[in-house]
């Protein structure tokens, strides 16, 4: 099971803000969300789950493999979507999103599932956000099985959708990425962003408003990272990965490093996509762009020694 997350609604905003924006201000609160995943914690693992909190959990499916799954969904960046015309990316920012969290076990994605909800059904919609799904699957060659496409009027507001999907892939249990072993000394690789991907888009919202936007600079697909995690992995010992969505790349990193081990990440080591500019510009800090967002590096490896050509982003020290 992967940690609930959750995505409220926006506030909106003069685009020249007087005051930082921050993610919070917008609806969305991190502490919230740590706390609902520590609420919750005791009640899963009753069941006798494993990686809660990580980023797939896992399920042994005998006594060689294990099954990993994870849920998530585009969240509030699907309205922006709405607004630009660019439902198929929104299709193709669920099943890069969903695989990649599996990526992170170790496991090879198999297939994937897909949730469509809205106030009313409008077919042109439907299909432009699972034809996006099923282009990211099949680079990835994962099977799109299923789903549900539900009409519910009056849980849902009129013209907004609800995109979500689970993702399933398998592992056997020696090839388990968990990140137990990483330690002081180890080195963090990051591999590159397409821009936000899919969190933080309440604060994005906020700062929009109702005014036009350049969908090509906020609303660039979640990249899918099957390929270059394979190579990585063929190329060196990959002791943990973590997905960079919400949280930034230290909270993320977090969820997978062993007690008494933090990152020390070098902010200067990569260039930045010109978003991130764009958000600070419009009053987002440092500080919170650090916190919320991926700031350009979309998924993060731990490795004893980084291959020629890997962007190293920082180390590993004793907390």
């Amino acid at each position: 099971m992967s940690p609930r997350r959750r995505r409220l609604a926006q506030v909106s905003g003069d685009p020249q803000p007087s005051r930082p924006r921050t993610y919070a201000a917008a609806g969305v609160s991190l502490a919230t969300a740590d706390a609902v995943v520590e609420r919750l914690r005791a009640a899963v693992e009753s069941t006798g789950a494993t990686g809660f909190g990580h980023f797939a959990g896992l399920y042994p499916l005998d006594e060689r493999r294990l099954l990993a799954a994870s849920t998530d969904s585009v969240g509030s960046k699907l309205q922006l979507h709405r607004r630009a015309g660019t439902l198929r990316w929104g299709g193709m920012d669920l099943a890069a999103h969903c695989i990649d969290d599996v990526l992170c076990s170790g496991a090879d994605p198999l297939f994937l599932l897909d949730y469509v909800a809205a106030s009313r059904i409008e077919l042109e919609q439907v299909a432009e956000l699972v034809e996006g799904a099923a282009e990211v699957c099949r680079a990835a060659g994962v099977a799109l099985i299923g789903g549900e496409t539900a009409e519910l009027p009056g849980v849902y507001r009129d013209r907004e959708l609800d995109f979500a999907g689970t993702c399933v892939g398998v592992v056997e249990r020696e090839r388990v990425i968990d990140g137990t072993r990483c330690a002081p000394g180890d080195l963090v690789v990051g591999l590159p962003s397409n821009g936000i991907h899919t969190n933080g888009f309440s604060l994005v919202r906020a700062i929009v408003g109702e005014d036009d936007f350049d969908a090509e600079l906020l609303l660039a697909p979640h990249r899918l990272y099957v390929d270059e995690v394979r190579a990585l992995r063929r190329e060196t010992d990959v002791k943990a990965l973590a997905h960079v969505t919400g949280g930034g790349i230290l909270g993320n990193l977090s969820r997978v490093l062993p007690p008494g081990v933090e990152a020390r990440i070098d902010w200067h080591a990569w260039e930045r996509p010109p978003v991130f500019a764009w958000l600070a510009e419009h009053g987002v800090e440092e500080e919170e762009l650090r916190r919320v967002f991926n700031l350009g590096i979309g998924m993060c490896a731990v490795v004893p020694e980084a291959p020629p050509g890997a962007l190293v982003i920082g180390e590993l020290a004793a907390r």
